[in-house]
Parts: structure tokens; C-alpha cells; sequence
């Protein structure tokens, strides 16, 4: 019964829109605030609000200042999912160390197959999207047999680094559940400056919980594509980051960050 429901709640959701910007512009750009080896490393305290972030993006995912849990951007609405596993709206006047968004535009539509794992639905996701060296924009509505996700504490100076803090998230299961993935595909090159693969955030239907995906198995549902062929990254100008060490490789780190 709880799978019909949902079923019925993903067909008849929807779409709420946000004046911060529309899916139908053309706009093949992706903006991005300060780089992953910047939170890897601790960089907590960014200078950009969300009003800025907006006026770049109607969807993406992120983070908050102090690290205060995972951020989702859809629709244009911009969502901070706190330890308690609730998406709170985020004021205007809030800031980012970390985030990444674009004004999304379908460029290709498939539907979304079923029983599918997390590695799975990568491995769909490679097989649609061809050109490597180019970025992607995905939203990805359906039900879910199960999602896995997690959010992590606000943190208070001086601190850690993001391995550190990821050892004390919580992690919220979810069954049967109908909702949006959000997120991007980055090139290996960027390593450094993004997460190269996939990263993918979770909003539920009715938007009050969400997350960082960890792992999911897949029901019925869209895909939906914006290759993205421009970046546009504008760097934090605090004494923290300008004195941070940020070309050192640290991809173990962030496979621990990422997948933990």
C-alpha cells in the first residue's frame, strides 16, 4: 500500500517555482563558490549569501557556514538540512563556504529505471550523459524504495577537517519514499576544485527532509539532463582561505567524505 501512495503522490505532485530564476531559461553555465579542498580543510566561513547564490542558480546543493548541515537548492527554493534531518528555508541573508548551482535548463529527458542501486543508477546516468569533459545537471523526480541520507553538525572554531566531521552525522533512512535528487556530474579534471563522478543531494516531495545521498534503490521515475559547457567560480576573499594549502591531493579524503 505505501508503494501506491507513493506513486500517487509523485504523479499528482507540484512544482513549485521561486523568483530566483526559471528551468526554462537557456543558460548552459554552472556557478560555483570557493572549492572542495577548501572544505575539506576546514574552510567553514564563506563571504557569499544566498541572495547572490540565487541570482547564479535555481538548482544545486551545498553547504552552510560552520558547516551547519546540506544544502539543496530545486526550483529556486534553497533548503538547509539540519542533524534533525528537517529542510528549513534558507533566509536571503545567509552565507556558503561551498556551493554549486546553475539555472537549469532539460536538455534530455529518460525515464528513470527501477531497482537500481546507487553504483546503478551512476552507471545510468554515464550511459546518458556522453561527453565526459563537459558537466551535467540532474534532476531526478520518482519514488524510492529506500534512500539513505545524511546531514552533519554546525561546527564551532578552530575546525576540523571534514573527515573529522563527518564521523559524527546522522544518518536518516527513508522507505517508499517520493522525491527529487539534485545534483551534478564533474570531470575527473576538476579534482581539487569539485567532486569529480556524481553528488547528489535528496529533497522529499513535500520538502521537509532531506540530505546527502548515500545510497538509494530506485522505483518509478524521470530524469531529467542540462549539459553544462561553462563554469563561472568566484573565490572566498578571507584571511582563512588565503592562507590555506589547497593543491595537495586529497582524494582519499574525500572518497571517506563522500561515500562515509
Amino acid at each position: 500500500m505505501k508503494r501506491v501512495i507513493c506513486l500517487v503522490v509523485f504523479f499528482l505532485g507540484v512544482s513549485m517555482a521561486f523568483a530566483a530564476g526559471s528551468a526554462s531559461e537557456e543558460n548552459d553555465s554552472l556557478f560555483q563558490y570557493s572549492t572542495i579542498n577548501g572544505l575539506l580543510n576546514g574552510f567553514y566561513d564563506g563571504d557569499l549569501d544566498f541572495v547572490t547564490l540565487a541570482a547564479n542558480g535555481d538548482l544545486g546543493l551545498g553547504t552552510f557556514n560552520q558547516m551547519d548541515g546540506e544544502m539543496v537548492a530545486l526550483d529556486g527554493r534553497f533548503y538547509q538540512i539540519r542533524m534533525d534531518g528537517i529542510a528549513y528555508p534558507v533566509p536571503p541573508g545567509q552565507k556558503t563556504p561551498f556551493a554549486v548551482v546553475t539555472h537549469f535548463d532539460v536538455d534530455q529527458t529518460a525515464v528513470l529505471p527501477g531497482n537500481l542501486d546507487y553504483p546503478g543508477l551512476q552507471r545510468e546516468l554515464t550511459r546518458l550523459s556522453v561527453n565526459r569533459n563537459h558537466f551535467y545537471a540532474f534532476r531526478i523526480q520518482g519514488c524510492f524504495t529506500r534512500i539513505t541520507v545524511r546531514s552533519v553538525p554546525a561546527q564551532s572554531p578552530p575546525y576540523r577537517p571534514l573527515a573529522e566531521v563527518v564521523k559524527e552525522q546522522a544518518i536518516f533512512q527513508y522507505q517508499d519514499v517520493a522525491g527529487t535528487l539534485v545534483g551534478f556530474y564533474t570531470p575527473d579534471y576538476m579534482k581539487g576544485l569539485n567532486v569529480p563522478g556524481y553528488h547528489l543531494h535528496f529533497l522529499n516531495q513535500d520538502r521537509t527532509r532531506g540530505g546527502h545521498v548515500l545510497a538509494l534503490q530506485t522505483g518509478v521515475g524521470k530524469i531529467e539532463i542540462d549539459e553544462v559547457s561553462e563554469i563561472m567560480m568566484s573565490l572566498p576573499h578571507s584571511q582563512a582561505f588565503a592562507a590555506m594549502e589547497l593543491a595537495r591531493d586529497q582524494g582519499d579524503e574525500l572518497e571517506q567524505v563522500e561515500k562515509q
